[in-house]
């Protein structure tokens, strides 16, 4: 069976999952938008510039399973490269695709537009090895196979890759394998997954203080199922990294918060370190989601489950898959549940806020986010801005079946608004809440007008503190580096989109709130709501948390 390179490519996206392919037009690329535009099932989503393009191909993926992106050569390739290196950082698999000049002038070392003029088509390639799993030029002699290693890297590791399509190669007709799956799981050794199975299953059986530590592995590869199962089996509690955010019900009584070392509550660190059994589920200790390193459990006691191999302490079983894991530990489990040890109760979790609305005389961010806890309702999407939405948002209790999208570890201010769009894509029946800071907003406020011409409901809360407060937490309180333009947020809906489609509010105390959250209930339309607070206006805890980065990242140098 022939079929052009281009066709196979599109044909091999939309099995693996792909609905959306985001991206800039560039004169390298038209041929494949040609393809796409006659793909039944496929849509492109032109976006204003390719980092936003990327970052709404990450916020697709996140809800959908996996989402591509398509730039031209050079300028949109390394324009796009942040958010796809935010993307390797958290893992999630997006296919980003950079349509290239011809082969004929690759081999002719043209000096063409969009390079360094120096004869030189591998620079971008090497960026991009970096940053993603899988690299691959398509040449007609062996195109399809090349698609096929490269998208099953990405659907197998939970991981960007990266496809070069030659422009003088999209229709090019090259031989094609039938019937092959990309997305089949590797599978598990059996003599590994047994001896990981009886390990892991011996060590539950005979802890007395088991917990469960959740990180981002557990959405990556739809484990949620199977680790509910295994904390209600045995009543073990369990706790979430801020990388992991919602990934199992939040309202479940086995839930004790967000660990995050001594930024975690007292009753959560102690529950952590004096545990006998600790299984972490891709547990990665960085700074963000450790309180600088501040974890703190008996190595001995560590289980930590990973994509495909599990460690016991000391002991490594190298070709375990997580799910084959889980479930074989489960069954091991079932079957001896008539002499299992008694169930136990586990710690009681932290009660949320209660629902109330702002008193009259209250107003500042403290006030705000208690507000807003009772303002959440099941099934939201919540998407959270680094800054201080994430460090409020992070502790805040989810109800259920919300999803949670941020990004703490890489940590691109701005990320969370074109993400809107690719998470309002991927699920648009469901509520989807924004919060973000003025300072963010500016990186990537051009996509509010993807969001508007989309004809999106969504509901956003800029946070207006005249400047970078997290910054000025950390250093700089007064500082004219952390200043910034005080734009007129809430006119710009209506410069950026159609007269009409959304409802522009402004609040700058609780009554105004009040009004504003009314509207925001069920909205009809997009609505846009920017909130006035003072600059050094946080939400608690914030103090603490600059005075810890300020020491880590200057030291003595800034304890002046």
């Amino acid at each position: 069976m022939r079929k052009s390179v281009g066709a196979y490519l599109i044909e091999r996206l939309q099995q693996l999952g792909v609905r959306r392919i985001y991206g800039v037009p560039g004169d390298y690329n038209l041929e494949f938008l040609e393809l796409i535009e006659q793909a039944e099932g496929l849509t492109f989503i032109g976006n204003c510039n390719e980092l936003n393009a990327a970052y709404a191909a990450d916020g697709d993926a996140r809800l959908s399973g996996i989402s591509a992106v398509l730039t031209t050569y050079g300028v949109g390739d390394l324009s796009a490269l942040s958010a796809i290196a935010g993307s390797y950082a958290e893992g999630v698999p997006v296919v980003m695709i950079s349509g290239i000049p011809p082969l004929h002038a690759i081999a002719q070392r043209a000096l063409l537009h969009h390079t360094l003029a120096d004869g030189g088509y591998e620079n971008v390639m090497n960026c991009y090895r970096q940053f993603t799993v899988a690299q691959a030029r398509l040449m007609p002699q062996d195109a399809a196979t090349e698609i096929d290693r490269v998208l099953g890297a990405a659907w197998r590791e939970k991981q960007p890759v990266y496809l070069q399509l030659p422009s003088d190669t999209c229709c090019v007709s090259v031989s094609v394998p039938a019937g092959n799956d990309i997305s089949s799981s590797p599978g598990s050794d059996p003599v590994q997954l047994q001896a990981a199975v009886t390990e892991m299953a011996r060590r539950l059986e005979q802890a007395s203080r088991p917990v469960l530590l959740l990180d981002a592995l557990v959405r990556r590869y739809d484990l949620g199922a199977r680790v509910r199962q295994l904390s209600e089996m045995l009543d073990i509690p369990f706790a979430t990294l801020a990388t992991s955010k919602a990934a199992l019900c939040e309202t479940s009584p086995r839930y004790q918060g967000i660990y995050g070392g001594k930024a975690s509550s007292p009753a959560l660190y102690d529950l952590v370190r004096q545990a006998d059994c600790v299984i972490g589920l891709g547990v990665r200790f960085v700074d963000a989601t450790s309180g600088y390193f501040s974890q703190s459990f008996d190595s001995d006691a560590f289980i930590n489950i990973g994509a495909f191999d599990v460690r016991c302490g000391a002991d490594a079983f190298m070709g375990v898959g997580a799910a084959d894991l889980l479930d074989g530990v489960l069954a091991h489990l079932a079957a001896r549940a008539s002499s299992s040890r008694p169930a136990k109760a586990a710690p009681a979790a932290p009660t949320g806020a209660p629902d109330r609305a702002i008193g009259t005389a209250e107003w500042g961010q403290p006030a705000f986010w208690a507000r807003i806890q009772t303002f959440l309702r099941t099934g939201d999407v919540v998407l959270a801005d680094n800054g201080t939405s994430l460090v409020a948002l992070t502790h805040m209790r989810m109800p259920a079946e919300c999803h949670f999208v941020s990004q703490p570890i890489w940590a691109a201010i701005g990320y969370t608004l074109p993400a809107l769009l690719g998470a309002l894509n991927a699920s648009p029946k469901r509520r989807h809440l924004l919060f973000i800071g003025d300072g963010s907003f500016q990186m990537t406020a051009q996509e509010l007008s993807s969001i508007l011409r989309a004809g999106h409901r969504p509901v956003i809360f800029l946070l207006n503190n005249r400047g970078y407060t997290i910054e000025r937490m950390i250093l700089g309180e007064n500082a004219a580096y952390n200043d910034i333009a005080n734009w007129d947020y809430a006119a710009l809906p209506e410069v950026l989109g159609p007269s009409g489609g959304a409802i522009c509010l402004r609040a700058g105390n609780a009554d105004e709130l009040e009004a504003a959250l009314r509207q925001a209930e069920d909205p009809s339309h997009l609505v846009f709501i920017e909130l006035a607070f003072a600059p050094m206006d946080g939400p608690t805890g914030i103090a603490s948390f600059g005075g810890v980065v300020r020491h880590y990242d200057y030291g003595a140098f800034g304890e002046g």
